[in-house]
């Protein structure tokens, strides 16, 4: 199961590297505008990540859950805690998100897999 996420994580890399060295100004200036905004502020990473998640979800970006996904676990959160956010996910997309909240299961799942081997 812990396939799942270095395929993802090798596939991001990959066109991440890509995209970046296109030297696009625009692609450039919004993944640095992405990067920052996750950071430390008024609000710790931890809350950012889980708001990242929950709009990540209700837009339906399963790559986008994956990776605040994955950030959430490294940051502390607890499985209660994502399924909470991914609870109030739910509710606000209402449930054409179930599909993409099984997949992000699956996904903590696979975290939780690779931490107890």
């Amino acid at each position: 199961m812990a396939d799942i996420i270095q395929e993802f994580n090798d596939y991001r890399s990959k066109m991440n590297e890509k995209l970046l060295a296109d030297n696009n100004k625009i692609v450039k200036r919004i993944f640095n505008l992405d990067t920052n905004a996750y950071a430390a502020g008024a609000l710790d990473v931890k809350t950012k990540e889980l708001l990242g998640l929950v709009a990540s979800a209700v837009l339906r970006c399963d790559d986008c859950v994956k990776y605040h996904l994955e950030t959430s676990f490294k940051e502390g959160v607890t499985k209660e805690e994502m399924m909470e956010a991914m609870g109030i996910a739910t509710l606000v997309g209402g449930t054409i998100v179930v599909p993409h909240l099984r997949r992000a299961y699956e996904f903590w799942e696979a975290l939780e897999t690779t931490t107890t081997k």
